[in-house]
């Protein structure tokens, strides 16, 4: 369960040019803080510090009032403004005025040119220019107050409260400055809101019949209502829904601009009379502009071109298939099956117009990935002498029916310092003329890692290689009729993979065998559902008698145990005067766990016992092949609208049981159990039930600031055929991640503190939040606090202080706190977090809190993009 990083070679070694600037970056934050931040503000300017509002008397703090302020202070981080003074460290000389000093004489032009040579001297002379615009470009120019800038500002200050129904209300300025410091000065906007107005009656007058009728079923969900305070807003919103309700009942030629208000306010007493008026549509005949009321359009045809191009416009189809009322043409044979075509499409002859079909149309033909975006038109059927008939054309653009790529990677990983991966995959479209798509891929990766057991002097010592096929079929896949349940709208998917790797990592070399059958449907924008019908993995461990080469520190810990028992002498190394050096692995290892769980070492304490059981079931668990057959259901509800969206919310629910078909089909057909366990194959399957779930928040401060917050909650219960989780499907904590304060899978459980490499457990209970903020250009930085750890629970861990047995055990959360330095390359972001390990519950209680909050026990996590 390694976590790794990876990312185009050649493109993370460019970042890590541009990331170890950082410590340059932090260290001049406190440097300009001293510098001087009116030296480029003109004698007769002042430098605008701050902003203040001050509405009926109080001081306000409202984003949305202080969005109408058109010049805003230089950016500060923690007080200062560093990224003005980081511009006032650029020249403003320019590459003439550089040569101009270089030469200053004839002697000292040649001496400098025989020195360096002419280019090498213009060299020197870009790198100063290039340097001082790379600082003017990372800075910010100092804000300068402008009265008509602040007069633009005051303006729509008043503008904005009058918008909320304050319609009298006045605003003023005044630029006040600073007694202490020369060149600065501060603005106050001052506002008088006076009595604010309320919509009285509401006279809705409207010429179309047709749209009368359609707005009286829906006039109870209006948005203007009597008595409420005036707001644009609302008559926006109002104007919005009506043109949705009319554009989607068949008003084909219906816009905003046919709705208006009119607000009579004079000498009502503070109370808005509104005329809500819909009028006719508008229809331009030669010069003059004719009005008749609207009329209802229905969808008389729809023609689909599978095949177009710009090409192709002008030639005649070749085929052409009629199918459920649609028409499909082709300037070549048609390649699809009609149904596949048909069911992406929500403009059906017979119905009304409606622009939610038409959106519907284009997203359903778009994720059936053959096409590129669809082309959807409507024209007035000529042979309609009503002209109520709408003939709908949707041209659809084949994509090349195969692809090809190939990758290169790098990564990094907490036990591989460097690797390097290549890939390759080969695609097909429309596979079997059901717009399914074919991935055939294959991979393999070298790595160089200090852990290998057994390492030699090479320096790739570590690979993986592997492949997989993918089919993906846009619809359920599924003996029964599913679309009762799962109707076409929602975009249902079916996606079966096979996929087989083999891996020489540091000395457990395993095979891993996948095969998934799942599906995936959107019942809305913010829903998603996922259900794996079969999750199937087998993971065969192929060096399982080098365990103890890799796990060292298990076995420092085995070996100083044993050293002082009544083992066997064979179990360990001897030296020439007969004492023992050491245990022989893997014999000596393997016997001597044997010889403890048969209760045959004498000269243990309670504490040396429980640590060889944690050491036999680490064994056990990183050894055993695993047979998993699962099957689980994920639902998420995201708010997102964009990846430029900072405030939003995400809700990640998932639900897996493993294991109870092969457990009833193999205790109906009376298979006999070996020592207590069904097998499959020689294999005990895995028997377990999963609960994830994940919460995260984002809240945007401003443009350069934001809070993003994560909860997250797991259990996986073992039962029946199994007594713990397999490895793969476990918890870890710690990483880039997770919990920065310690390293991946060096934290708990519990309060233990046991040294393996890989602690994991079945009960995972974790918290971060993130304050983020932006300090220089594409410098970001954060502070953020984690909490969290992971537990065994109800499996067969014993040890008292890696169990949660009751809410008492929540004093075993670990705290991790510290701040973070990224650099945003737009397409991503690379991240270097430092991590203190402020709360420690491996430490004994009341010894836990900030003993090792200093920068000698830091963690540094490298990472790519935001950890949540």
């Amino acid at each position: 369960m390694p976590i790794e990083t990876k990312q185009n070679l050649s493109k993370i070694i460019r970042c890590f040019g541009h990331f170890t600037k950082i410590p340059y970056i932090f260290l001049l934050i406190t440097f300009l803080s001293s510098c001087d931040a009116v030296k480029k503000v003109k004698d007769n300017e002042l430098l605008l510090t701050k902003n203040t509002i001050i509405v009926d008397g109080q001081e306000i703090n409202e984003s949305g009032v202080y969005s109408q302020i058109i010049q805003e202070p230089n950016t500060p981080l923690f007080g200062i403004p560093v990224a003005l003074h980081f511009y006032n460290l650029a020249s403003e000389k320019t590459d003439s005025v550089y040569y101009a000093q270089l030469y200053k004489t004839p002697q000292k032009k040649r001496r400098l040119i025989n020195i360096f040579s002419q280019k090498q001297v213009d060299e020197i002379v870009n790198y100063k220019v290039g340097f001082s615009n790379w600082l003017k470009n990372q800075g910010e120019a100092p804000v300068v107050v402008r009265n008509d800038r602040a007069e633009r500002s005051k303006a729509r200050i008043e503008e904005y409260y009058k918008s909320f129904g304050w319609l009298n209300a006045k605003a003023s300025y005044e630029v006040i400055n600073d007694t202490v410091k020369p060149k600065r000065a501060s603005i106050v906007y001052t506002v008088d809101r006076q009595k604010p107005y309320f919509v009285d009656s509401i006279k809705v007058m409207i010429d179309s019949p047709v749209v009368d009728s359609i707005f009286k079923l829906s006039q109870r969900r209006s948005l203007v209502k009597s008595g409420e305070q005036y707001s644009r807003n609302n008559f926006a919103n109002e104007r919005d829904r009506v043109t949705i309700l009319m554009r989607n009942s068949g008003l084909y030629n219906f816009n905003q601009e046919y709705i208006s208000f009119i607000a009579d306010t004079v000498n009502t007493g503070h109370k808005a009379n509104i005329e809500y008026l819909i009028g006719d549509r508008n229809i331009q005949v030669g010069d003059t502009t004719i009005q008749q009321p609207f009329k209802i359009h229905t969808i008389a045809k729809t023609k689909v071109v599978t095949d177009y191009s710009y090409e192709n416009r002008n030639k005649k189809y070749s085929d052409s298939i009629d199918f459920n009322g649609i028409t499909l043409y082709g300037y070549d044979k048609i390649k699809y099956r009609p149904k596949t075509i048909t069911d992406a499409i929500f403009i059906n002859p017979g119905t009304i117009f409606k622009d939610t079909d038409r959106t519907l149309t284009y997203t359903h033909l778009s994720e059936l990935r053959v096409f590129r975006y669809p082309n959807i038109n409507y024209e007035l059927n000529p042979a309609d002498t009503t002209q109520t008939e709408l003939i709908t054309t949707i041209l659809l653009s084949p994509r090349k029916k195969y692809g090809i790529s190939f990758d290169v990677d790098a990564s990094t990983s907490n036990i591989q310092e460097f690797g390097v991966g290549f890939s390759t995959s080969f695609l097909t479209r429309n596979v079997f003329k059901g717009a399914e798509t074919l991935e055939i891929s294959g991979r393999g990766s070298l790595g160089s890692s200090k852990d290998v057991a057994d390492r030699d002097s090479r320096f790739f010592n570590i690979s993986e290689i592997g492949g997989d096929i993918k089919l993906g079929i846009p619809r359920i896949l599924f003996p029964l009729n599913t679309e009762k349940i799962i109707p076409k709208y929602m975009s249902p998917y079916t996606n079966i993979s096979l996929g087989a790797s083999s891996q020489k990592n540091i000395g457990l070399d395993k095979q891993t065998t996948n095969l998934i059958w799942n599906y995936k449907w959107n019942p809305s924008r913010m829903h998603t559902y996922r259900l794996d019908l079969m999750n199937i993995q087998y993971v065969r461990n192929l060096n399982t008698e080098n365990y103890f080469n890799v796990y060292e520190n298990s076995y420092d810990r085995l070996n100083d145990i044993a050293l002082g028992t009544n083992a066997s002498d064979s179990y360990f190394n001897i030296d020439e005067n007969n004492n023992r050096i050491d245990l022989i692995i893997p014999d000596g290892t393997d016997n001597f766990l044997n010889d403890f769980n048969q209760n045959l070492i004498d000269g243990l304490d309670e504490d040396d016992e429980q640590n060889l059981r944690n050491i036999n079931q680490q064994k056990d668990r990183l050894t055993e092949n695993n047979l998993i057959f699962a099957s689980n259901i994920t639902w998420i509800r995201d708010s997102r609208k964009s990846v430029f969206d900072n405030q939003f919310s995400r809700i990640r629910l998932k639900l897996e049981f493993a294991g109870n078909l092969l457990a009833g089909m193999s205790s109906l057909a009376g298979i006999e159990k070996n020592n207590g366990n069904y097998e499959v194959f020689g294999v005990n399957f895995s028997q377990y039930i999963k609960l994830d779930s994940e919460y995260v928040r984002y809240w945007e401060v401003n443009k350069e600031t934001h809070i993003a917050l994560r909860l997250f909650g797991g259990f996986a219960m073992p039962y029946g055929n199994s007594n713990s989780i397999p490895f793969t499907r476990s918890y870890f904590a710690g990483g880039p991640n997770d919990n920065r304060g310690w390293l991946p899978f060096r934290l708990g459980p519990g309060a233990s503190d046991r040294g393996d490499e890989f602690n994991e457990a079945n009960l995972k209970l974790a918290a971060n939040i993130e304050y983020r903020f932006t300090i220089l250009g594409s410098f970001k930085g954060a502070l953020f606090v984690d909490t969290g750890n992971i537990w065994n629970a109800l499996d067969n861990v014993t040890d008292e202080k890696s169990t949660f047995e009751s809410l008492s055990d929540l004093k075993d959360v670990a705290i991790g706190s510290g701040f973070g330095l990224r650099y945003d390359f737009g397409f991503f972001v690379l991240r270097g977090d430092l991590g203190f390990k402020t709360y420690n519950p491996a430490r004994s209680e009341g010894n836990r809190w900030f003993k090792e909050y200093n920068f000698s026990n830091t963690t540094l996590n490298i990472g790519i993009n935001y950890p949540f």
